[in-house]
């Protein structure tokens, strides 16, 4: 009796999980049944559940996960060397970790991985990501270049501190309800941002920030320099709003910081973006990109000095296969260029400023 419900449970979580997957290859049903009219809510109660917390939840399930797992391989390990293994023993082990991965694969699409499949911000905006030409990346440079500078020099000028964590989530959060004005698809409520309790171990694995979608919840390493973590931010909450992709959640978290009044925000985000479009042009001339990279002022270039300082001091031989690691995951959900599909947002940028004549 006990073996059969066990087949019938692992019978059922296999249907499930097909299904989802046939469910996932329609993009524009996944966008008008589940992007649009289910996800919202389930996004909006977990914040709401979980949002209060000072602190992160999702990195305690995640602790406690790794935890648990490091407990189960030594058991297994001092088992091996007992033999205390047996076939019996051996194949139940693989029955409970299938089971298990499906119901993990099952969980992460319903509450948040099937946003990978809806047809994305460009079709939001009625905008066409086509390719774009070498001049067309000299262009977004200069363009960049002048808001990075112009931002810059306000903060300067202005000599303010940076915010604490909590009024910088504040302030990204009204940004959103300035960008919802304009683009009501992007209305954020029940807040759930939170600084991560794993940030230490965010620098060593090359993290800025990540959305738990278990839990609802935004982390944002806030050991990161200051100047980077706006637009972290304002990039994990595109991804509570379900823009799964990283290039279409740079490029949300862009619009919503372009369209708030705080130089910060701007800063940030333009300084960003500039660094991604600046790659791709030198990929194409570098000449041109090292041109680029001298106008800037030298309150930027400090910034960029600092930048580089951070993430050499945490350089490790376990970094390159975090990120290797991580590529794969992004290609198994639509995003075939890896971790560059960051860069992405690129072409975003440019094909909107074609439409819309400013950035």
């Amino acid at each position: 009796m006990k073996l059969k419900r066990s087949l019938i449970f692992t019978l059922v979580l296999i249907i499930l999980a097909v299904l989802i997957h046939v469910f996932s290859l329609d993009p524009s049903l996944v966008e008008s049944l589940y992007s649009s009219r289910i996800y919202p809510y389930i996004s909006r109660v977990l914040r709401f559940l979980l949002g209060w917390l000072p602190f992160s939840f999702g990195d305690i399930i995640y602790g406690g996960v790794v935890l648990w797992l490091i407990i189960k391989l030594v058991k297994g390990i001092r088992a091996v060397f007992k033999r205390q293994v047996t076939v019996q023993r051996f194949f139940d082990g693989l029955w409970y970790a299938f089971n298990f991965l499906l119901i993990v694969y099952i969980s992460f699409n319903l509450l948040w991985g099937l946003n990978y499949n809806k047809p994305g911000i460009a079709s939001k905006l009625g905008m066409r990501v086509q390719k774009y030409s070498a001049d067309d990346l000299k262009q977004i440079n200069g363009l960049l270049v002048a808001k990075v500078n112009e931002s810059k020099q306000v903060l300067v000028r202005s000599q303010l501190a940076y915010p604490s964590k909590e009024e910088l989530f504040l302030r990204v959060t009204k940004a959103y309800e300035d960008v919802q004005t304009v683009y009501p698809f992007l209305e954020y409520r029940a807040v759930s941002l939170k600084p991560s309790i794993w940030s230490w171990l965010g620098n060593y694995m090359g993290f800025t920030g990540y959305y738990n979608p278990f839990t609802g919840e935004a982390q944002v390493n806030t050991l990161i320099p200051e100047f980077l973590q706006p637009f972290t931010t304002s990039h994990e909450i595109a991804h509570q709003l379900g823009y799964a992709k990283e290039m279409e959640a740079n490029f949300v978290g862009y619009l919503a910081a372009s369209a708030s009044k705080d130089t910060l925000l701007h800063y940030s985000v333009y300084l960003d973006l500039f660094m991604y479009s600046n790659r791709n042009l030198f990929e194409t001339d570098s000449v041109a990109s090292k041109e680029f990279r001298k106008q800037l002022i030298p309150e930027v270039q400090q910034d960029l000095k600092e930048w580089r300082r951070f993430y050499q001091s945490y350089q490790n031989p376990f970094e390159p296969i975090f990120r290797w690691i991580y590529g794969i995951y992004l290609r198994r959900n639509q995003q075939p260029q890896g971790v560059l599909s960051y860069d992405e947002v690129t072409g975003f940028l440019i094909n909107y400023y074609k439409m819309a004549g400013k950035i």
